[in-house]
């Protein structure tokens, strides 16, 4: 009987890792590349790629024509103009039987047992997906605020911060901790002084002030918690568009929450208005926090594709996986 043997490759603007692993979910090989995004650089997103599946190709010692399904999860897959660019070059790697998407996808694809659910990624920018069981697949988010898009992001929190500083400072917002803890985080001593270097100097809210956002809440500051909920219901609004597009209203399904800002487990007040906001359009869903590496969900939509059904021991084995 002849080996089946699964390639996925998470490509993103920073790292791209790609792994080869059997129908067992036993790892054959791993591979590590640079920048995997053709918005930013084609020629060496398109070397970093190449370069991770030949890595984990030679350390498992088999030949790109041996590997039944390749799947490719790539930053910047989010329009069709994209793909148009994307298509000739993941084909031109050579992998016989492939398919491509966006990243988002196989963050969502690791976080659930099921081929079809929904994603939230939140971290500098926000951004959501679905896909129903008919294999139907949308996606929002990541082209920035004049799009509607990353309200509740990691950049959106820390310009809040700074701005609810601000104000509670001037006397327009009710009393916050953020006041004495915008400045300390930023190497001010005093909020008069961050003030003034922002006018003079342009200087911009370090993104790190989301951080700041979120142990304000925990503290118990009531305009951190009104900021966090407030960017909670963003979130879930941002999925429910999706989740209401593809029909999935009544089914049972996960939405994977991942990315910087949903890993933060400081405060609950951001995550439990995304699940009030979810329930309310979709009863039977649930949230779940992504435990794995997004390529081990490249691998299991590698299965999926070649209609094989992940029992529940090679599931397992797979989420077992680290790079």
């Amino acid at each position: 009987m002849t080996e089946l043997i699964f390639l996925g490759v998470d490509a993103g603007g920073t790292k791209t890792h790609a792994l080869l692993v059997d129908e067992t979910g036993h790892v054959l090989g791993r591979g590590h590349g640079g920048n995997g995004n053709h918005q930013t650089a084609f020629d060496e997103a398109k070397t970093s790629i190449d370069h991770a599946c030949n890595q984990a190709l030679q350390e498992a010692g088999v030949s790109k024509e041996q590997v039944t399904f390749a799947y490719f999860g790539l930053a910047g897959a989010d329009r069709e103009p994209d793909y148009v660019i994307l298509r000739p070059m993941i084909a031109s790697l050579g992998f016989t039987n492939h398919a491509i998407a966006c990243d988002t996808m196989i963050g969502m694809r690791a976080g659930t047992h099921q081929s079809y659910g929904a994603v939230i990624i939140s971290g500098t920018g926000l951004n959501a997906a679905a896909r129903n069981p008919q294999g139907d697949e949308l996606q929002y988010g990541g082209f920035g605020y004049m799009f509607g898009d990353g309200l509740g992001s990691g950049t959106d929190l820390a310009i809040h911060a700074f701005r609810s500083a601000i104000r509670a400072w001037e006397g327009r917002e009710q009393p916050t901790l953020l006041t004495e803890l915008v400045p300390q985080r930023l190497g001010y001593n005093s909020i008069q002084e961050m003030y003034d270097d922002a006018l003079e100097n342009s200087k911009r809210p370090s993104h790190s002030l989301a951080k700041v956002m979120f142990e304000a809440a925990e503290q118990g500051d009531a305009v951190a918690i009104r900021v966090l909920q407030e960017a909670g219901r963003e979130h879930g609004n941002s999925v429910n568009a999706l989740i209401k597009r593809l029909g999935m209203e009544q089914l049972t399904f996960d939405v994977v929450l991942t990315g910087s800002v949903l890993s933060r487990g400081s405060s609950p007040h951001m995550v439990d208005a995304i699940n009030e906001a979810v329930l309310a359009v979709a009863p039977h869903a649930k949230t779940v926090k992504l435990t794995v590496d997004p390529v081990v969900g490249a691998v299991m939509s590698a299965m999926d594709s070649s209609s094989i059904v992940i029992s529940d021991d090679v599931d397992a084995a797979l989420r077992k996986i680290t790079l």
